[in-house]
């Protein structure tokens, strides 16, 4: 059984486009049977909130870089390669531990 990935959903705002990530990436965790905690913050939090954190999915530019692998995931938004985004968050979850 594996741990629970800790995962940041980050948009400029912490709000909406977050929260429709949000239920993409649980839904992405639920058929891969991986277990998760997601939390949603504004991307001006992501440098704090990294250390208790394995993922950064974002909907906006990154400011910056992180130590945990950090994914754009403006295609769960447009519809656009979302398979291609899907399959960088599964490989970031497998390349933990």
């Amino acid at each position: 059984m594996k741990r629970k990935v800790k995962v940041l959903v980050a948009c400029g705002a912490g709000i909406a486009t977050s929260t429709v990530v949000m239920k993409k990436v649980e839904d992405l965790f639920a058929r891969n049977e991986i277990p998760v905690e997601i939390t949603q913050i504004k991307i001006a939090e992501a440098s704090a909130k990294q250390d208790e954190a394995d993922i950064l999915i974002s909907t906006t530019m990154l400011p910056t870089e992180y130590k945990i692998p950090a994914i754009k995931a403006m295609a769960f938004l447009t519809g656009i390669n979302t398979e291609k985004v899907e399959n960088e968050i599964l490989e970031a979850v497998n390349s933990l531990d």
